[in-house]
């Protein structure tokens, strides 16, 4: 057998953690050679995240339009949006990528690759040594185990963001953040659609309060909602989908729709990998368990989804940046307080930090405020009719600084970023109630909420 090509790095997945730590270490003169069984670039930037974004922001138009004052006539566009669409995720085409990456001297290996031994990767019929192997295969999608499930139309998030033509009916399964962006992407686009979730709230990791306002927008929307429902089999009728409901009110029931979208969570994508013979440890759900500085075992790093820790594409950037500065010698720990959580939907949802339940299982002392946005400030009346917006604040009463915070409401995602900072830096609440916002934005609703927060 010829002997192993000879690497620094070997990067093993190139989604967005991957791809950062390439470049990183290709900018610093190390020998990379990056593996990816697919596309350059991964899930997030073909079937999730830029897909996903890009068909909700014609659908937010449309909204904006029908809620400001002086607009009429905008309407939606399915081939147009398709189109650009298509061009955001490159035609499913990584070619400019690979050739991105060779033009910078690495070299690209489309081939699915695993570990063989301490340092040794295999990758088609090519065996790579490496100093150091980064770890960076993402997750694949949860599908529940349905009785009937072939029967039926079943997608996942890669049909969905990827479909040239859209169902009539859909039935989307799950009520986390995919799960609410997806009906609400669907729905706005004409799509009649029935939302069902096990549990008794939507977006049940953040405040019950938050639940609860995306339960009521959906709704608004024309969105059928079934809590407390949970699909227990799937059978084909005539061109129809359904599935039959047990528990809660539904108990008996069924739904018929020409497709299901199955948004029930993703896992860590470490099987098959032969992580085992590198020395890598894996937690309970599989992912790779790996210390403050990414580290996964001697001379092995994992970063993004398949560790586990939080499933955003700014984790595993920021992790990539970790790892890449460890092997150049510039270690330092990651630290995940401060780190925004945005559900795309209309409006926007946004949390960062803790919640009042985690506080509690920590034995802190807090303090927590709700403010009405629209209530309190000017620029949600300048920016739409009869306005909605809320703010939620909550603040250890020991130390007096921001533990957590969300926000529902139009841009919520960019202005819950003054929110990220304070608790990232701890920055105290009377340096926070000194700050001063630009007149009229809707960063205003902390110095509003910061002094109804009595402490």
């Amino acid at each position: 057998m010829a002997a192993p090509e000879e690497f620094d790095v070997v990067v093993l997945g190139m989604g967005p953690g991957g791809e950062v730590a390439a470049s990183r270490l290709i900018d610093a003169g190390l020998n990379v050679a990056v593996v990816e069984r697919e596309l350059i670039g991964g899930e997030c930037a073909y079937w999730a995240c830029v897909p996903s974004k890009t068909l909700l922001r014609p659908a937010e138009v449309r909204s904006e339009a029908d809620r400001a004052a002086g607009v009429r006539g905008a309407e939606l566009d399915w081939a147009d949006a398709s189109d650009y669409r298509d061009g955001m995720i490159r035609h499913l085409d990584d070619a400019a990528q690979v050739k991105g990456y060779v033009d910078q001297g690495a070299t690209v290996i489309k081939e699915a690759g695993r570990a063989v031994g301490p340092g040794r990767i295999r990758a088609g019929d090519r065996e790579l040594a490496a100093r150091h192997i980064i770890v960076a295969t993402g997750t694949v999608p949860v599908v529940p185990e349905l009785d009937g499930i072939d029967e039926i139309t079943a997608w996942t998030n890669r049909e969905t963001y990827t479909a040239t033509t859209l169902p009539r009916r859909a039935i989307v399964v799950g009520g986390s953040a995919v799960g609410v962006e997806t009906a609400t992407f669907l729905s706005r686009f004409g799509v009649e659609v029935t939302l069902i979730h096990r549990g008794g709230s939507l977006l049940s990791r953040e405040e019950p309060r938050v639940g609860e306002l995306a339960l009521k927008y959906l709704r608004e929307s024309g969105i059928d909602v079934r809590l407390n429902a949970s699909p227990h089999r799937a059978r084909r009728d005539g061109e129809d989908s359904v599935l039959e409901l047990e528990s809660g009110d539904d108990d008996g029931a069924s739904v018929a729709a020409d497709v299901v979208v199955f948004a029930t969570g993703r896992t860590p994508r470490t099987g098959g990998l032969g992580l085992e013979s590198l020395g890598v440890e894996l937690g309970r759900k599989g992912e790779v368990v790996v210390n403050r500085r990414c580290r996964a075992a001697d001379g092995v790093w994992a970063i993004g989804d398949v560790t586990g820790k939080l499933p955003f594409t700014h984790v595993a950037k920021y992790q990539g940046r970790i790892v890449a500065d460890a092997i150049l010698g510039r270690g330092h720990e990651a630290r995940y307080e401060g780190i925004p959580r945005v559900v795309f939907g209309i409006p926007e949802i946004a949390a960062v930090g803790l919640t009042e339940h985690d506080a509690g299982r920590r034995g802190l002392a807090t303090r927590s405020v709700e403010l009405d946005v629209a209530a309190a400030l000017a620029r949600p009346w300048t920016y739409e009719r009869k306005p909605e917006a809320h703010l939620g604040l909550l603040a250890d009463t020991d130390r007096r600084v921001l533990l957590g915070a969300w926000a529902v409401g139009p841009q919520a995602g960019e202005w819950i970023h003054y929110a990220a900072l304070a608790i990232r830096a701890e920055i105290p609440l009377d340096v926070l109630r000194d700050q001063v916002a630009q007149f009229p934005t809707f960063h205003e609703a902390y110095l509003a909420a910061l002094e109804k927060l009595e402490l």
